[in-house]
């Protein structure tokens, strides 16, 4: 089977040149996850575009939801629908202040995500790693990404012992925390994701998802593997995670 790329966390939505963005990962078929930050979000989102290579989520980011709680149950009407959902999570960092709202709504995404099952996760967990793991458990009914993880190394190995997988982008190369973390990664929990337009270049550019390429060359030479290697080992996850 032939590889490809993909991208599991990219904000499309919030590109400056939307159909720009939209054509070149077309063109390229790279299969993406387009994340969103809100239920009303996704519902835009998804009206917009039409596309075998492009899959949008269903987001509630943690720094938003004391501010729009009033989204919440149109979060919860939407569930059944989307097979992917994020970026959700925990923040204890930027949203301290809204811990309890963010742990009550985290801890009913996953109930109902497992009691429904089939779901793709992408996951934020700055700051707050021990109770993502705590909620999301060993038995979890769905798949789930840790996405751009910053936490210790001892609880990746928790999280993989759960199920969980890694998103990696191009920024965690630039710090021995983030090649420490990728290291300590196991092969096969490998993902990837752009995290556009977050994800600065050394030019102010954003990353693009269209870059993702320099991603995979950048974890096959830190993985010492050939680059298509790499990729093929890539797809493989991404392949467990969708199936």
């Amino acid at each position: 089977m032939t590889n490809f790329l993909f991208d599991t966390h990219a904000h499309l939505d919030l590109s400056t040149n939307f159909y720009e963005e939209v054509n070149s990962i077309e063109k390229l078929k790279i299969y993406t996850i387009a994340v969103t930050n809100l239920p009303p979000l996704y519902i835009r989102f998804k009206s917009r575009i039409e596309s075998k290579y492009i899959k949008p989520a269903l987001g509630f980011h943690p720094e938003l939801i004391e501010k729009y709680q009033k989204y919440i149950p149109q979060m919860w009407n939407l569930l059944d629908e989307a097979k992917y959902i994020g970026e959700v999570g925990l923040d204890y960092k930027v949203a301290i202040n809204s811990k309890a709202i963010q742990l009550s709504f985290f801890e009913s995404l996953i109930h109902k995500c497992n009691d429904l099952g089939g779901k793709v996760l992408t996951i934020h967990s700055r700051n707050s790693v021990d109770d993502v793991l705590s909620i999301i458990g060993s038995k979890f009914n769905s798949k789930f990404i840790l996405h751009w993880y910053s936490g210790n190394l001892k609880n990746i190995d928790i999280a993989v012992a759960n199920g969980a997988y890694f998103s990696i982008n191009n920024a965690m190369f630039n710090s021995n925390n983030g090649l420490k973390i990728i290291n300590q990664i196991p092969t096969d929990r490998l993902l990837l994701e752009s995290d556009y337009p977050f994800v600065i270049n050394k030019d102010k550019t954003p990353f693009r998802v269209t870059d993702i390429n320099e991603t995979v060359s950048n974890l096959a030479k830190l993985k010492d593997k050939d680059y298509d290697d790499m990729l093929g080992l890539l797809n493989i996850n991404l392949r467990k995670i969708l199936s």
